[in-house]
C-alpha cells in the first residue's frame, strides 16, 4: 500500500530487495487533495515515484464506502475529523478483497511503531490488523523486528533478520535507508489529508449535521469561505480568482451565483440549498462586504445556474458582526 510518502516506498523496497514480486495499491479518498485541478498531476507523481524503486502502481478510488463510514467512525476521530484507524481499516479490507486478483499472498504497509499517536501504537496497529481480517498476513517492515512475526516470516518467504526495526518519530533511519537505496525527491513527512485541517474539519462537521454529505458538496468544502444561511442553505464566497472560475464550474443546476456588477472587483459566491427573499438579500450584503468598499452601497447581480436571466440588488454591505454570526 503505497501512501505517497517515503515510508510506503521504502517498505515497498525492503521486501522487493528480497525478491518478492510487489503490487503497489494506493487508494485515493475524497479528502487526498485540496485542489481537484492537480489531480491528474499527483496520479502522475504517484506512479512516478513508485516506478523509481521497480514498483508499478494501481489507484483505487474509496468514495460511498469512505464517506458511510465517516458518518460514525467505530473507534472515533484524532483531534480533528480524522478518523485513522477506520480509515486504515477500511483500506486494508478493501486490499484484501483485491488479493486474489492480484495474486497476492500478503499486505505490506509503512507504518511504524509510535509514529503517530492515534493509528501507530502497539494496541491500534492490533487493532487494525485483526479488523481488516489480515491477522498474520499484514507485514510492516519498517518495524517488522519488534512486532510478532507474520505468516509471510514464518513461511520465511520474508527473511525477518532484513527487515527493519524503526520505531517513534525520528525520520533519520528512514532517511539513511533512502540514501542507502538511492531514493531521492520524496516528498516530506507533513500530512495530506484534509480531515486532519481544523478549518476543513469544520466545514465536513456542519455538512455532517445538515444531513449534505455527497461527493458534489465535498468539493465545495474545498473552495472559498464558507457560511450558514439556514437548516439547508450554504454560501461560499471565493477568495481570488481561482476560486471565483472554480466555484462557476463546480455550480449545479438550481444553484445561485452572486457577485458585483461589471463595473466592481469582487468575489464570486455560490449559494447552494433552500432560496428565498431572506437567503438572496443577505447573500448579496455579503457579496457586498467582501468587495472591501467600506460601507458603500453597491449593485449585486445574482442568477440561478445555469440560467443567464440576472437580477440585481442595490445594497450595503453586512455588518461584520453579524457575518461573523454565520461563518463556519
Amino acid at each position: 500500500m503505497i501512501s505517497g510518502g517515503l515510508d510506503s516506498l521504502l517498505a515497498a523496497r525492503l521486501v522487493k530487495e528480497q525478491g518478492v514480486d510487489v503490487q503497489g495499491i494506493y487508494f485515493d479518498t475524497p479528502f487526498c487533495l485540496r485542489d481537484k485541478t492537480l489531480e491528474d498531476k499527483r496520479a502522475k507523481a504517484l506512479k512516478d515515484m513508485s516506478r523509481s524503486i521497480g514498483v508499478e502502481l494501481r489507484i483505487e478510488k474509496l468514495n460511498g464506502e469512505y464517506l458511510a463510514m465517516l458518518k460514525d467512525p467505530k473507534h472515533g476521530f484524532g483531534s480533528n475529523m480524522n478518523p485513522c484507524i477506520d480509515c486504515k481499516i477500511l483500506m486494508l479490507a478493501k486490499a484484501k478483497e483485491l488479493m486474489p486478483e492480484l495474486g497476492a499472498s500478503f499486505i505490506i504497509t509503512g507504518e511504524v511503531l509510535g509514529q503517530r499517536p492515534m493509528s501507530q501504537y502497539r494496541i491500534a496497529l492490533e487493532k487494525i490488523e485483526k479488523e481488516s481480517g489480515l491477522e498474520g498476513l499484514l507485514l510492516r517492515p519498517l518495524s517488522a523486528q519488534l512486532l510478532l512475526q507474520t505468516i509471510p516470516e514464518q513461511k520465511r518467504w520474508i527473511k525477518r533478520e532484513l527487515l527493519a526495526g524503526f520505531t517513534g518519530r525520528s525520520r533519520r533511519p528512514q532517511i539513511e535507508l533512502a540514501a542507502r537505496f538511492g531514493i531521492k525527491d520524496y516528498p516530506n513527512a507533513a500530512g495530506g489529508c484534509l480531515l486532519t485541517d481544523p478549518g476543513f474539519s469544520r466545514r465536513l462537521e456542519d455538512l455532517i449535521k445538515h444531513g449534505a454529505m455527497d461527493m458534489d458538496n465535498i468539493a465545495l468544502l474545498k473552495i472559498g469561505r464558507h457560511l450558514r444561511l439556514g437548516p439547508k442553505t450554504k454560501l461560499v464566497v471565493g477568495r481570488n480568482e481561482k476560486e471565483n472560475n472554480l466555484l462557476l464550474e463546480t455550480a449545479k443546476n438550481g444553484d445561485y451565483i452572486f457577485m458585483p456588477d461589471i463595473n466592481t472587483p469582487g468575489p464570486t459566491c455560490l449559494v447552494r440549498g433552500e432560496i428565498n427573499k431572506d437567503t438572496v438579500q443577505i447573500s448579496c450584503s455579503v457579496a457586498c462586504y467582501y468587495c472591501r468598499l467600506k460601507d458603500e452601497a453597491l449593485n449585486i447581480e445574482y442568477w440561478s445556474y445555469p440560467d443567464k436571466e440576472k437580477k440585481m440588488l442595490n445594497i450595503v454591505p453586512i455588518k461584520e458582526n453579524e457575518l461573523n454570526k454565520i461563518k463556519i
